[in-house]
């Protein structure tokens, strides 16, 4: 397995594939990324990612079952696989860790 470090992109990518559980196919990951970050995601760099994220270990896939509004064609489904869950556990560890660690007064200013 490659490195577990996660980008911001590969991190909503996992969380997303999270949220669509059972229906996380690229299309369906690249509009829920759209609705929730406002972001316009292109469907090449979400097939990017994911394929990276499975090459890392972070995610696996299999074809889901053959439908008539594709043609006949099968969905690439993808979901967390364990090595997924701990890199997610861990980048959020590191970042409440780091926050946490931010003194009240740091922010009084914004207020």
């Amino acid at each position: 397995m490659k490195g577990t470090n996660l980008g911001e992109f590969e991190e909503l990518i996992l969380l997303t594939v999270g949220i669509l559980y059972d229906n996380a196919y690229s299309v369906a990951i690249q509009k829920e990324l759209n609705k929730q970050t406002g972001r316009k995601v292109t469907l090449s760099s979400v097939h990017a990612a994911v394929y990276r994220l499975e090459e890392k270990g972070l995610l696996n896939s299999r074809m889901g079952e053959m439908t008539s509004e594709r043609g006949g064609k099968r969905k690439r489904i993808f979901t967390i696989s364990q090595s997924g869950k701990v890199a997610l556990d861990k980048a959020n560890d590191i970042r409440n860790r780091l926050r946490d660690q931010i003194p009240t007064i740091a922010f009084d200013h914004l207020s």
